[in-house]
């Protein structure tokens, strides 16, 4: 479980998917600090890490990287610390298309695909 200060590869995600779930990594941003966390069983523990270092809770939002898929595909928008209908997200998933894009944007920069 770490806060990522380096960019991550695919390759290191597909290592990390096959000692945890198979096929995904557990993910969590802060689009306030354009930071990702990865390598945690629950996005809880991440959310966590994330919180003692500083992040706020509104900034951190849970995701689910695929690295042996590509496209939209690679990210899904999936994870219980979503849930928050004090910020107006009713679902586990990220509702604004605008948090959406940021959370892509960070990825982006982060993962080298």
């Amino acid at each position: 479980m770490k806060i990522l200060n380096n960019i991550v590869t695919i390759e290191e995600l597909k290592k990390i998917a096959q000692e945890t779930f198979g096929d995904l990594v557990k993910a969590v941003v802060d689009v306030d600090r354009e930071l990702v966390a990865i390598d945690a069983e629950l996005h809880s523990d991440l959310e966590a890490l994330f919180l003692e270092d500083g992040s706020k809770q509104c900034s951190l939002w849970g995701i689910n990287f695929y690295p042996d898929l590509e496209g939209e595909d690679f990210v899904e928008f999936d994870s219980m610390i979503n849930l928050r209908p004090s910020q107006g997200n009713m679902t586990r998933g990220v509702d604004s298309k605008d948090i959406q894009t940021k959370i892509l944007d960070i990825t982006n920069k982060w993962v080298k695909r």
